[in-house]
């Protein structure tokens, strides 16, 4: 849910005039008399909304055939998955409409208030480790009973990312025992302050992160290198949380049938990755699947089983945004192009596709319909 009625309000106080489609907040208890308390209009007609907006802001891209009911020079804000779903940028670039991708909001200083991606993946990661906790068939802590000791579960994170460093610090939290391991060499040191182990790996030739912190794809080479030794790791693990993605591109295969065959039964993964491909061979959306013995979790959109505050982080991530480009003399949302910030995520703008390598994709997924 992408705007709370306090965060409309705060809006509202700037000069905004903001309409809330009807049933918005039911999936968390909000009522329409919230919003309209604070000040918003609570609105049933969709395509006249739309086509009124100036500034719409959502979670998702819209359905293909909506694009075609917004007006022309509207600011439409959402998640938009240009680089694995070209079509959508290509559709609103043809209508008018300047387009921003949350994904694609800088990894910068300034623009950490208005990170959609890290605030959600986060949660996912939190998520994850408290939807393991409750299949796997054993105590994460260690307890020293009467009866005897338990000793606890032994987690392996893989991928210290936003989600997967938040899993760390989740599972240590619950009392298991925690290795993890990322391609990036500089993240160590986060991974021990979390108190896990870090698996360290020689992978050879270049594996630090991007400019924006995100691994970069891995040779061939160094991705065998990487299962040899984390097959290891699996083996002894209770469970496994795989959270390795390179930001647009499909996420690399990290923890393969003979593998996960290698581990105890009983034992179970939780793939982080699978709406971008999966790092389980094997897993599959949605799906909960027992294959070899191993439960293997494909759950996507990982943060909504934390919907309250999954609503509240995209609700103020949001509102920042609109915020920082906010003019309160003229008391309206202005688009300003020479903007750090906005030249990374502004994907369309005035039918012109601004991002160089979404620009390509779309040229190329063109011709491939041709």
């Amino acid at each position: 849910m992408c705007l709370l009625p306090e965060d409309a309000g705060r809006l509202i106080k700037a000069g905004a005039s903001i309409q809330v489609e009807e049933g918005l907040g039911e999936s968390i208890a909000i009522d329409a008399g919230k919003y309209e308390a604070a000040g918003a209009t609570v609105v049933r007609d969709r395509p006249r909304a739309l086509a009124e907006a100036g500034l719409i802001l959502r979670l998702h891209k819209p359905p293909l055939e909506e694009i075609a009911e917004l007006r022309e020079g509207v600011v439409h804000v959402s998640f938009l998955d240009p680089y694995r779903t070209p079509e959508f940028a290509a559709a609103m670039n043809d209508r008018g409409v300047s387009a921003v991708s949350l994904e694609m909001i800088p990894r910068s200083t300034l623009a950490q208030k208005m990170d959609v991606l890290s605030s959600q993946a986060s949660l996912a990661g939190y998520a994850a480790v408290v939807l393991a906790a409750s299949r796997l068939e054993r105590i994460f802590p260690m307890m020293m009973t009467p009866a005897g000791t338990i000793s606890p579960a032994r987690v392996f994170v893989i991928g210290a990312g936003v989600a997967g460093l938040q899993a760390i610090a989740t599972a240590k939290r619950l009392g298991a025992r925690v290795d993890a391991f990322d391609v990036r060499p500089e993240v160590e040191e986060q991974i021990k302050s979390l108190g896990a182990k870090f698996l360290k790996v020689d992978l050879g030739g270049e594996t630090s992160g991007t400019a924006q912190g995100y691994a970069k794809a891995l040779t061939e080479e160094q991705l065998a290198r990487q299962r040899e030794a984390m097959s290891k790791q699996c083996a002894h693990s209770d469970v496994v949380i795989a959270a390795a993605q390179v930001f647009g591109r499909k996420a690399p295969v990290l923890v393969t049938s003979e593998m996960r065959r290698g581990m105890k039964a009983g034992s179970v993964i939780v793939d982080l990755a699978v709406e971008t491909g999966g790092n389980v061979e094997g897993s599959a959306m949605d799906r909960e699947l027992t294959l070899d013995g191993v439960l293997l979790l494909g759950h996507s959109h990982m943060a909504r089983r934390v919907a309250v505050a999954a609503s509240q982080m995209l609700s103020s991530n949001l509102t920042n945004f609109v915020q920082h480009f906010w003019d309160k003399t003229a008391g309206t949302f202005v688009l300003n192009l020479d903007d750090e910030i906005l030249k990374g995520c502004l994907v369309t703008h005035k039918r012109e596709i601004l991002q160089e390598r979404v620009r390509e994709i779309v040229a190329g997924a063109g011709k491939g319909n041709a």
